[in-house]
């Protein structure tokens, strides 16, 4: 899908679109409009989405186990049998920026639908794990969901800006 609209010339990726899945919304005002401008950012380079799953209402009454259930139901709902699932979790592969560039860079060749999910507060369950096909950490650290929305969405954008060789990241 080539386009001949100015702002597409240059892109990493015309094929593989991004889509980063995260359950709730972004409360802190402050956390989302820098997420918004590094969406828009990253969309300069590659086709990119955030979805964002509502959060969960009466969540008192659920067991987390159950909670994880229900979230699991609503993201497997968003995913296309052809997507690569990447999931956001602790246990997850670290990587360094300029690894991470590398990695992304190849999944646009291997890739149609690449789709990274932050999951709710307790993380995945079982069904979700069992669809993703890979994990990735930010850290060992352990960061609110709201930071890790604007970490992973600077990160996804520093990768685009490797991959084309700009003066974004310095090593």
């Amino acid at each position: 899908m080539v386009s001949d609209e100015p702002e597409a010339q240059g892109r990493i990726s015309e094929g593989m679109k991004t889509l980063l899945i995260l359950v709730g919304k972004t409360t802190d005002k402050h956390f989302q409009a820098a997420i918004t401008d590094y969406a828009e950012r990253i969309s300069h380079y590659m086709p990119f989405e955030i979805v964002t799953i509502p959060e969960l209402k009466n969540t008192k009454n659920l067991t987390e186990e159950q909670q994880k259930k229900a979230e699991g139901e609503l993201i497997l709902r968003l995913l296309q049998p052809a997507d690569t699932i990447v999931l956001l979790d602790e246990h997850g592969k670290e990587m360094r920026s300029m690894e991470f560039a590398r990695w992304l860079e190849q999944k646009r060749n291997t890739a149609r639908r690449l789709v990274f999910v932050v999951g709710g507060p307790y993380g995945f369950s079982a069904d979700v794990y069992a669809r993703a096909n890979e994990q990735l950490s930010l850290s060992k650290m352990t960061f609110s969901h709201q930071m890790v929305r604007l970490f992973f969405a600077e990160q996804i954008y520093r990768a685009c800006t490797i991959i084309k060789g700009e003066p974004y990241h310095h090593e």
